[in-house]
């Protein structure tokens, strides 16, 4: 007789299965895999083997994110797509969405402070050296898309602070001045909730997703420069990026 344990079988409740569905369907929407229009019901309902009442309620959750609009007769169409931001190259927001349009900033500050330890210490500034901070709101087209509060150490970013921050990103200042190549960047990526005050400049509900983005970013020697605070509108941005697997692993075992 076979000591192997039987596979455990759980009966999956139709909310759950409705968000199997909403998951591959949000990324087939982003990865344009519909021009326009999706698939009926009936046929949704046939591709992932599930009722139609669970097709509904999947599309209601990406209706409620606004992804999709729905009407009798008319049928399930894309309301808006996400722009895809990478987290495996180093590229400001304009090399990121080259092709998308036209990326600009409405710079907010540009000035010299004397930063928080925290920040002081990330950037290896001396106690009660000062820092150039740059507060900027960016723009794709029309459409705002970041809120960037960046601390730049000040050899660097006093001649930062002298150059067209509305067209440009600062990385490609930071290149251009320094000489060289930026190198690395270490960075955490988390979800938060939009403040007041946050939602209003991003012209976006109060409450609403934002991906928050802390990158520390160094020259090709090591030397950190950039650091800073980005909020992405979790509506309209999506992260990606390409992993592999290292291949020294020494710490894993199958029990």
């Amino acid at each position: 007789m076979s000591s192997e344990p039987l596979p455990l079988r759980l009966p999956i409740r139709r909310a759950d299965r409705a968000r199997q569905v909403a998951d591959v369907l949000r990324q087939q929407i982003h990865g344009e895999a519909f021009a326009s229009a999706l698939p009926s019901e009936q046929e949704l309902a046939t591709d992932f083997a599930v009722s139609r009442n669970t097709v509904r309620d999947a599309l209601a959750l990406l209706k409620d994110e606004g992804l999709i609009e729905r009407a009798p007769k008319i049928g399930t169409h894309v309301a808006r797509r996400k722009y895809d931001h990478g987290l495996d190259a180093l590229l400001g927001l304009k090399e990121t969405l080259r092709g998308h349009g036209e990326v600009r900033n409405e710079v907010r500050a540009a000035t010299r402070i004397t930063p928080p330890p925290a920040v002081a210490r990330k950037l290896r500034l001396e106690p009660g050296q000062q820092a150039v901070y740059i507060e900027r709101l960016r723009y794709l087209g029309d459409l705002p898309l970041s809120l960037d509060l960046t601390y730049l150490v000040p050899d660097i970013g006093d001649e930062v602070i002298t150059r067209d921050l509305e067209s440009n990103d600062v990385f490609a200042l930071i290149e251009e001045i320094s000489g060289g190549p930026l190198g690395s960047a270490d960075l955490a990526l988390e979800a938060i909730t939009a403040d007041g005050h946050s939602a209003a400049t991003l012209q976006m509900p109060e409450g609403g997703a934002l991906l928050l983005l802390e990158r520390l970013t160094k020259l090709e020697d090591g030397r950190p420069v950039d650091l800073e605070y980005i909020r992405l509108r979790g509506d309209r941005i999506t992260m990606r990026g390409s992993l592999t697997r290292p291949a020294d692993r020494t710490d894993w075992r199958v029990i």
